[in-house]
């Protein structure tokens, strides 16, 4: 087992291609640095509220393949959004990465958060220009840049490479509302057969599983996956109330048994994937 210990992230796992799979946990990350906890107006308790808690850990038991962990928390930086995603009035002078407004950053949400949980102002005061320029470049490249790499060893080795966005959510609205929910951005990002396989494996375990509402994938589905290119890129949620105490943030006993979910899909998958016809359309691969 080979562990890569990077600034903002780590890798577990066979990194050489041989597993067409590659998982990442994105939102888990629970270093807060003191400089960002100097400048919050929220406690840490109050901004690990914005977590995907303890999601890393439920994937300890993969082997078979390489995953990513992200160190940092989501309200310092958040990895799934678009590295332009930046919310100009948060910063107190001009800066010098791109910006661009969309409804993730007007929503408060964008790479560099401005909000928390229940619309909370993460910041007490306005920030230099030089921290979204920093965070970006030693945080938000690599880690993508890093998903890149993986993917294309996967792919020059099997044809096709699958990548899994592992997140966590409070348990949405409604009755009877779904404990697991897989996104492939309406089926653009991702093969059906493999989304149907996901599904299964879930729904097998007793949990009601939900397709693209209320979450369809964010900028890692839409930025990695292209299953023409035999890219197929799927996010997954996992209602928190599954495997922990949402209010002391506690592992339950029902831990274990997400976790054993979690391994038992890359073992699927890496049996699995192969004889789905993942590969790029035979005119396409040619070119």
């Amino acid at each position: 087992m080979h562990d890569s210990s990077l600034s903002g992230f780590s890798v577990v796992g066979p990194t050489d291609g041989r597993s067409p799979l590659v998982f990442a946990s994105p939102h888990s990350g629970r270093d807060y640095p003191r400089t960002f906890v100097a400048a919050a107006r929220l406690s840490v308790a109050q901004l690990r509220r914005a977590e995907d808690a303890m999601v890393d850990v439920l994937l300890d038991g993969i082997d078979c393949a390489p995953v990513l962990r992200a160190r940092y928390a989501r309200t310092y930086l958040d990895l799934n959004r678009a590295a332009d995603e930046i919310d100009t009035e948060m910063f107190d002078g001009a800066l010098t990465v791109p910006a661009r407004i969309t409804e993730r950053v007007t929503a408060g949400l964008g790479v560099l958060p401005r909000l928390a949980t229940q619309g909370q102002n993460i910041y007490g005061r306005k920030l230099h220009p030089a921290e979204a320029a920093m965070r970006i470049a030693t945080l938000h490249r690599p880690w993508h840049n890093r998903i890149a790499t993986l993917i294309d060893r996967a792919r020059a080795h099997h044809g096709h490479a699958v990548l899994i966005d592992c997140h966590s959510m409070p348990t949405p609205m409604g009755i009877r509302p779904p404990q697991i929910v897989i996104g492939d951005r309406f089926g653009t990002s991702a093969a059906p057969a493999l989304v149907a396989i996901i599904d299964d494996h879930f729904t097998k375990f007793g949990w009601r599983v939900a397709r693209n509402a209320p979450y369809a994938g964010g900028y890692t589905t839409e930025t990695h996956g292209s299953p023409a290119a035999g890219i197929h890129a799927v996010q997954i949620e996992i209602d928190r109330a599954l495997y922990m105490d949402t209010i002391t943030m506690a592992r339950t006993r029902d831990f274990s048994r997400v976790a054993a979910a979690m391994a038992g899909l890359a073992e699927l998958l890496t049996v699995a994937a192969p004889k789905l016809g993942l590969e790029p359309p035979l005119q396409e691969a040619a070119e």
